[in-house]
């Protein structure tokens, strides 16, 4: 059998046995994920244990989280004191800010530069298109996964094609809100964390 529906298939019987038991072994208490370090300009994927095909952990009641709509507003002053005076949401990225939807699109860089830039977007998403999104992240494009802060992390960084600098793509998912970034030599130390914590405490 390939080994991505192996994988598969643990994702399914794993996912039944926590909802089996979800009403009788109270939920872990989350640990945090290590941060980056500034020479590397990249959140890096924690010390311990990965799961190769994610199991966001489901809950009887997903509980209702208050979409954010302001950019600046969802970090710490440590990650808006490494962003700089890097511009936010220029004109010439396109439609950020908050969408007709909800969700919350945030694009620092220079729309000047070849790159040095990342864009955040916060969208309600439900545990099933979650789940799919990525674990095929995992099976297909090499993506590590691990379950911090009592959701789901998926990241990958890699060297730009043109320029020699680190890009990379980091997910997190919890009660039917994902936070995805994409970035190009410029990823804060700590910047997923802090939109974790803005929004789920």
């Amino acid at each position: 059998m390939p080994s991505s529906l192996v994988r598969r298939f643990v994702v399914v019987a794993a996912l039944a046995s926590i909802l089996a038991l979800a009403g009788c072994v109270p939920e872990p208490s989350p640990s945090a994920a290590p941060e980056a370090s500034a020479s590397t300009g990249a959140e890096p994927s924690p010390s311990g244990s990965t799961d190769a095909s994610p199991t966001p952990s489901p809950s009887s009641t997903a509980k209702t989280i208050a979409m954010p709509t302001d950019c600046r507003a969802i970090l710490t002053a440590p990650v808006l004191a490494e962003l700089g005076e890097t511009p936010l949401n220029d004109p010439a990225f396109g439609s950020t800010g908050v969408q007709p939807d909800g969700s919350l699109i945030c694009v620092w860089g220079d729309p000047g530069a070849d790159t040095t830039n990342l864009t955040t977007t916060i969208t309600k998403i439900s545990r099933g298109p979650a789940l799919d999104l990525l674990n095929g992240l995992a099976d297909d494009e090499g993506f590590t996964c691990y379950t911090p802060d009592g959701g789901t992390r998926c990241e990958k960084t890699w060297t730009n094609e043109t320029y020699p600098v680190t890009d990379g793509r980091t997910l997190f998912w919890r009660d039917d809100v994902l936070i995805d970034t994409r970035f190009s030599n410029l990823a804060p130390s700590g910047y997923t964390n802090a939109i974790v914590t803005s929004l789920f405490g």
